[in-house]
């Protein structure tokens, strides 16, 4: 580090010798030698971050392969409950250093808490089922996936279901999670409205929270369906939009006839 410091130094000691060299010239200079040297020295901190890293993942992998064996041994042995709390610990360990694929991991921990009879444990992947309703009949209009076009990216929820009756409107959705321990909630000033009507504010949801609760969804790759109702649409109505004020979620063009 030292031999580096005295090279910036010096190229700046050289470079005042030059008969066109001003102020201005040095300033910028010790910036670039200072950015330069930063660069450097994060570089550094990278890499180090990453050998610590490497002897960790390699200091618990003999562990994770004991817990995710226990797993699988206990799954053949139809030990349903015991088998999904070592998969939800051999999924820790995978999440922080990445034994194996976390999705199939994921979707083996989905198909044991029906098994387990973990299924009323409040609002969360685990009773996803709540929110298909068994009859739609009642509803003037039903569509899945009802967006044309027009939605933003920069958010991984979808609308997967809209009704509309005389006396209110349901929209289903559906977010993925992209992290251990990801938090969703709905704000009470989510709104949906239709061109030329007035904002119709959310009257309540199903199997999510509403801020500033939130709902847990606690591996990445796990899906977490729920359920808005507000108020009904104009029988007029065509398409509509659905706002959470300051955030991403901003859907629209959500057909509604």
């Amino acid at each position: 580090m030292k031999k580096i410091l005295m090279t910036v130094l010096m190229a700046g000691i050289a470079l005042t010798t030059n008969a066109q060299w001003n102020t201005w010239h040095t300033t910028q200079a010790i910036s670039g030698g200072v950015g330069i040297l930063g660069s450097i020295i994060a570089s550094a901190e990278h890499k180090k971050a990453m050998e610590i890293f490497e002897r960790e993942k390699a200091q618990y992998q003999p562990t994770f392969e004991k817990v995710y064996s226990e797993a699988k041994s206990l799954e053949s042995e139809e030990q349903w409950a015991n088998a999904l709390d070592k998969f939800e610990e051999a999924a820790k360990l995978n999440c922080d250093y990445g034994y194996t694929d976390q999705k199939s991991l994921t979707l083996k921990i989905n198909s044991l808490y029906e098994k387990a009879g973990r299924t009323e444990e409040g609002p969360s992947v685990i009773n996803n089922k709540t929110t298909i309703l068994p009859d739609y009949s009642h509803y003037r209009f039903t569509m899945q996936n009802p967006i044309s076009k027009g939605k933003k990216d920069n958010t991984q929820t979808k609308i997967v279901r809209v009704s509309c009756s005389d006396t209110e409107t349901r929209v289903e959705l559906e977010c993925e999670a992209d992290m251990p321990d990801d938090q969703l909630y709905i704000k009470s000033d989510t709104y949906i409205r239709s061109k030329g009507s007035n904002k119709l504010k959310l009257i309540s949801v199903e199997n999510v929270t509403v801020a500033p609760v939130v709902t847990k969804i606690p591996w990445p790759y796990q899906k977490l369906r729920f359920a808005l109702i507000f108020p009904a649409l104009p029988d007029t109505a065509e398409e509509f939009e659905l706002v959470e004020p300051s955030s991403s979620w901003k859907f629209r063009n959500i057909r509604c006839r």
